[in-house]
């Protein structure tokens, strides 16, 4: 049985509750009986998905929004100083409590598996929270997407596990105490709160150190940056590390991936021993990902033949290479990609899974920052495509910074060789990508903003 309600979340009110992880901290705190109230910016499936749990959901920010009972007011980094509900949870003198305290006392009493990196984070607590659930081992998780409809990014199991995104963007992950904790890679993004990789070392070293004694470390073989993270922790005592990968030293090593059209077969040799499962999404990022829930699922004591078949249920996860429909011989597929190294991945993903296909990009770059620092890299990553449109940035929690716009982006494109158009008008590209697309092409809408929305209505446009 999973613990009960620590007694600051008995009444707890959510400034953003429709964002991802703000949703399933209050989804699972529902499940577990807590009064839960909160609101976000507009209405959405995810916010009718929690009132169907019992929540109160605001749309808006007021200040009459917050009930003067509530135990505390729970935010996340994103939710700005002037917001008047963290104004009025002032003059009540209610407790604020970041999303990452939040999370983290729901963890407290279970075996925790908290998944890090600067991407892949939520395709392998993902595909981790299938497997276990197959198993019928019913996990608790907390996901930062959901994997089918709004509100399945998280629930609340019986089980004794409970499996986490880690966040690294804010240093969030660094308040859990997990049983294990897998490290996919370690990149430098996120440059509003991180101004070097040695910052970005040291904010990794300390999430590791939080492991508990005697509990294990999953990390890549191969990403250069998680291998000098594993050298930087190696002498940490009382920590079992298990390295996974192609890497001939890896102790679960990846001796072979094969394509087979949208999903994929892959061999490991585990102790000695080979084992082949199926990943039923493309790419050999994605293979890497499954791996490294395996070595997981492993740490924990679940035998790995289970739990590699278990992990062959994972059917995807919104957003993350997601088939939106066909029109006109056309399939639509939607990518969350953002960071040069993920938008390449998913890129070099849709080339091997439809060879003889012309892939046409939709790109909306996301954050000032992240676009000033990596545009050059982004812009070359395009160049995978037969042709691209890249829309202007989604600016999320920030502000414009001078001179940073998506020019960068296409610049460094055309640089590269890359057919590439800017459009700064998102309600053109619908029409504009019908016009370009032929029957057998593959288009992709790729970013973490709201280029999601435009699937359907290319859809749409196809269809007409």
């Amino acid at each position: 049985m999973a613990p009960g309600i620590p007694a600051a979340m008995e009444r707890p009110h959510f400034i953003g509750i429709g964002g991802a992880g703000m949703s399933g901290i209050a989804k699972i705190l529902a499940r577990r009986g807590a009064k839960v109230a909160g609101s976000d910016a507009k209405e959405s499936g995810t916010a009718e998905a929690l009132r169907a749990l019992g929540a109160t959901v605001h749309v808006g920010h007021a200040a009459g929004h917050l009930a003067d009972d509530a135990t505390c007011v729970v935010v996340s980094s994103a939710i700005r100083a002037d917001n008047p509900e963290l104004l009025r949870a002032a003059e009540l003198s209610i407790a604020v409590v970041h999303r990452s305290d939040a999370l983290a006392s729901l963890m407290q009493g279970l075996r925790a598996i908290a998944v890090a990196g600067t991407h892949g984070k939520t395709t392998t607590t993902s595909m981790l929270a299938v497997a276990l659930s197959e198993l019928g081992l019913d996990p608790s998780y907390a996901i930062g997407g959901d994997l089918a409809g709004p509100g399945t990014n998280a629930t609340h199991g019986e089980g004794d596990i409970f499996v986490a995104e880690a966040d690294e963007s804010d240093r969030s992950f660094q308040k859990y105490d997990p049983e294990v904790a897998i490290v996919l890679n370690v990149e430098l993004d996120h440059h509003a709160n991180y101004a070097s990789m040695d910052e970005i070392y040291d904010s990794f070293e300390t999430f590791v150190g939080k492991i508990v004694p005697g509990g294990t470390l999953v990390v890549s073989a191969d990403q250069s940056g998680a291998v000098e993270l594993t050298r930087r922790v190696r002498d940490l005592s009382s920590l079992n590390i298990v390295t996974y990968g192609e890497s001939e030293t890896a102790d679960v090593r990846v001796h072979k991936i094969t394509p087979r059209g949208l999903t994929s077969e892959v061999t490991v040799v585990l102790n000695g021993k080979f084992l082949t499962f199926t990943v039923s999404v493309p790419g050999s990022h994605y293979a890497h990902n499954a791996v490294a829930a395996l070595a997981a699922g492993v740490a924990l004591g679940i035998p790995a033949h289970n739990l590699a078949s278990a992990l062959g249920k994972y059917t995807g996860v919104k957003r993350r290479l997601q088939l939106k429909g066909e029109a006109a011989g056309v399939q639509v597929i939607d990518s969350y990609a953002h960071h040069p190294t993920e938008m390449t991945a998913d890129l070099e993903a849709m080339r091997g899974a439809a060879s003889d296909s012309r892939l046409l990009v939709v790109f909306q770059p996301h954050l000032f920052s992240r676009t000033q620092e990596l545009g050059t890299e982004m812009g070359q990553a395009l160049a995978l495509a037969d042709a691209s449109v890249v829309l202007d940035i989604y600016p999320a929690r920030e502000d414009p910074i001078p001179g940073v716009t998506s020019t960068l982006i296409i610049d460094a494109a055309k640089a590269a060789g890359a057919d590439v158009t800017a459009v700064h008008d998102k309600s053109a590209v619908p029409e504009a990508i019908a016009g370009m697309a032929k029957p057998g092409d593959l288009v992709l809408t790729m970013g973490a903003g709201d280029v999601t929305d435009l699937g359907p209505q290319i859809l749409d446009h196809l269809s007409s």
